[in-house]
């Protein structure tokens, strides 16, 4: 009890301190993406200080529920793509099986590296109003949400270092350790990655944080390729590393378009071949559908007492198949008091409570039901605790909140002490699935005095958490693909332009005001931008803000970010926020960018910029990798420099820090981006007057040239990398 009034009074103390936090989170750019309407909007996971507290003798039941739940469904898979007795025992009876959207007939036979189907499962449960708590669904395709309250954690933490020593939660700083546990378990031969379909996707945060924890390499569908039916990650030079883990983050269906959809632009043509051999572990495994198909979730409770001979310890919420006669009956006459499911619907689509619908639209889903049986379930509706949060007016407000519970098998089973819990956007609101709109808590486990026991027993010593921490920050240049090359060098030249437009700039707006009106147009010819605007704040609008305009700082910084999100796992979340700083400052002030102040303001954003700059060169990146940066941003400053007529004594300068980072890539291949943008300024220079500054890069260009990888445009990765802008190459 001590220990939970504790907790209460730490809980009391973040939410007075909730802005700091959610400043923290946008700072580094925690993300949740939504699809409305066709359109992809990328926002800021809306999270709330009060956090779900669990009681550790609770908790402990709930671990032993969802480690049973697990294992049987592992199980079930195993059985069910090799000998499927638990259909010829009558158990589950066979269309449920073989109708399963989720079944793969392609990968029947196949036992996963190491044996383990589903080795990250998200369980998601409600609590009832009597404290009891029910399963509400199985997620073992590819469960997101973990990094979440991972990454807030350690925001709170350092909120009140004091009250979070006071307070006995369980430490959930575990999941990348157990999360690269149960890669290295299942890995084959060769290195660890995690594949994303790439930055529009709805987790992209989640995909590269957890690269970016664990060590693996964050890589898109064109870096892989299949030879000889092994998985091979092709380097920006051409050259092949063998790949034995893929932590996969996308559909089964588009994974291969030799094997499944044959129109899937973000699959991996032949890896569901070398995954039959043997020769790559996918987590999860390919085919997983079939166990968390929601129709096969109501006889998860007979799996548990089929394979493990046990009682089960969680509960599913009640549920009726309309595919079985007497079920269809109890379904068709009681439309008002249940909650209809579609089958095929994830992510809180296709859920229908019966109360919410008149006479006409109720009749309409019965003849559904009818017509397709296997397509819907439908549940009772379980009143579920509310949990308050902290609503725009800072009053507490009770929501519906749910917990996705992580649990991930590798050689053993292991219950993350965290999770997610999720809360409607809306009061009284039953859904609350992030995809629909809803935010995000902290869950405590509480942690009694044998838990912390225990606790302090398995603490790693400092040699553990220092050779964790070189792991993590050990980046091969070996590892980074071509795609990766350009974003690195884009970034480099994106965050210098973002500083020196604005650096170049501020001078010629003092001018301005100091009553020469015209003195922006000079500025504005030099940067090829038009100098015929009516006036000069239509001129700072265009400059500064506007988004249209790709020529724009705020599209410099918008595009440096979105090379950047691709590049977490090497360049580092602290490193990160500075453009997320700068992002969030710009697009701030365009939404009051009337009064004078706030152009000046905009010299947050150089701080910012040169924050990054120091930060890169004092971080653990690989020397190399940073050499890929600064010959970006290098380049791009003897250009700009070169337009604004800066003297050859300055641009010297500029030229030695070049020539120092091309000798880092001494004997290196080189991107094509390299050579085309030497190309490109030395055909510039000639009309600004800077002879020996081209005779200086010509010497560059001779050996650049025998050293340069093409990259392939057709590969898809130019959607990650941002042309700066169709002049300037």
């Amino acid at each position: 009890m001590a220990i939970e009034t504790a907790a209460r009074k730490l809980a009391e103390e973040l939410v007075n301190r909730r802005e700091s936090i959610n400043r923290e989170l946008a700072r580094n750019g925690v993300r949740f993406g939504i699809y409305h309407d066709g359109e992809y909007h990328d926002r800021l996971f809306p999270y709330d200080p009060i956090p779900r507290i669990i009681d550790s003798d609770e908790y402990d039941e709930l671990e032993r529920g969802l480690k049973q739940r697990v294992n049987a469904l592992n199980a079930y898979l195993r059985d069910i793509y090799s000998d499927k007795n638990i259909i010829h025992d009558g158990v589950i009876p066979e269309e449920f099986v073989y109708t399963s959207a989720g079944y793969l007939p392609q990968v029947n036979g196949v036992t996963p590296p190491g044996g383990v189907f589903a080795h990250i499962a998200g369980e998601d449960l409600v609590q009832g109003e009597d404290g009891r708590w029910w399963v509400l669904e199985d997620n073992l395709r590819i469960p997101s949400g973990a990094s979440y309250p991972l990454f807030v954690r350690d925001i709170e933490r350092r909120a009140d270092p004091k009250l979070f020593r006071d307070v006995h939660i369980r430490d959930n700083r575990d999941y990348p350790r157990l999360l690269r546990k149960t890669m290295d378990f299942v890995s084959t031969e060769g290195i660890a990655v995690v594949l994303t379909p790439g930055r529009y996707n709805s987790a992209f945060f989640e995909h590269a944080y957890l690269a970016e924890k664990t060590g693996a390499e964050l890589v898109f569908p064109e870096d892989l390729e299949v030879v000889d039916n092994k998985v091979y990650l092709r380097d920006y030079a051409g050259q092949r590393h063998r790949v034995g883990v893929v932590y996969r983050r996308l559909s089964d269906e588009y994974l291969d378009p030799f094997a499944f959809n044959p129109d899937s632009v973000i699959g991996v043509p032949g890896i569901l071949g070398a995954y039959r051999a043997g020769n790559v572990a996918i987590m999860n495994a390919i085919g997983n559908g079939v166990a968390d198909d929601k129709a096969v979730y109501y006889f998860v409770p007979k799996m548990i007492e089929y394979y493990l001979g046990e009682t089960p310890i969680l509960h599913n919420a009640p549920t009726y198949m309309p595919l079985f006669d007497e079920d269809r009956k109890i379904v068709l006459s009681r439309m008002g008091e249940l909650v209809i499911k579609d089958v095929a619907e994830a992510g809180g689509y296709g859920v229908v409570f019966g109360s919410s619908l008149d006479k006409a639209q109720r009749e309409e889903l019965a003849d559904r039901i009818k017509a397709e049986p296997r397509r819907f379930i439908a549940q009772e509706v379980i009143q579920f605790r509310d949990i308050d949060v902290i609503d725009e007016l800072g009053k507490p407000s009770p929501r519906k909140c749910d917990l996705r519970a992580f649990v991930l098998t590798g050689q053993n089973t292991h219950v993350w002490y965290s999770g997610l819990t999720r809360y409607s956007s809306v009061p009284g609101e039953m859904i609350v699935n992030s995809s629909q709109g809803g935010g995000f808590k902290d869950t405590w486990i509480l942690a009694s005095e044998d838990a912390q026991k225990k606790a302090k027993e398995n603490a790693q010593s400092r040699e553990q958490v220092r050779v964790e921490i070189n792991r993590k920050n050990r980046r091969s240049l070996a590892h980074v693909t071509a795609s990766k090359a350009e974003n690195l060098f884009w970034l480099g030249r994106y965050m210098e332009r973002v500083f020196t437009t604005l650096d170049v700039f501020f001078p010629y707006y003092d001018r301005v005001m100091d009553t020469n009106i015209d003195a922006f147009r000079p500025f504005a010819r030099s940067l090829d931008l038009p100098s015929d605007f009516e006036d000069f704040d239509a001129f700072v609008h265009s400059f500064l803000y506007d988004k249209s305009n790709r020529d724009s700082v705020r599209s410099a910084i918008i595009s440096a970010f979105y090379n950047a999100v691709i590049l977490r796992p090497e360049i580092g979340s602290t490193l990160m926020q500075y453009i997320e700083l700068a992002m969030n400052r710009i697009v701030d002030a365009s939404h009051h960018a009337n009064a004078s102040q706030d152009v000046y303001d905009q010299r947050d954003i150089t701080d910012y910029v040169l924050a990054f700059w120091g930060g890169i060169e004092n971080s653990a990146v690989e020397p190399t990798m940073k050499a890929f940066i600064f010959l970006g941003k290098y380049l791009e400053r003897i250009d700009l420099y070169t337009r604004f007529v800066f003297s050859e004594e300055v641009l010297q300068t500029t030229m030695r820090k070049l020539l120092a980072y091309v000798k880092e890539l001494e004997g290196l291949p080189l991107p094509q981006c390299f050579a085309d943008s030497l190309h490109w300024l030395i055909e510039q220079l000639p009309e600004r007057g800077y002879e020996s500054i081209v005779e200086q890069l010509s010497n560059l260009i001779s050996d650049f040239d025998e050293r340069v990888v093409a990259f392939d445009p057709d590969a898809g990765s130019l959607l990650n990398c941002m042309d700066m802008d169709a002049a300037r190459p």
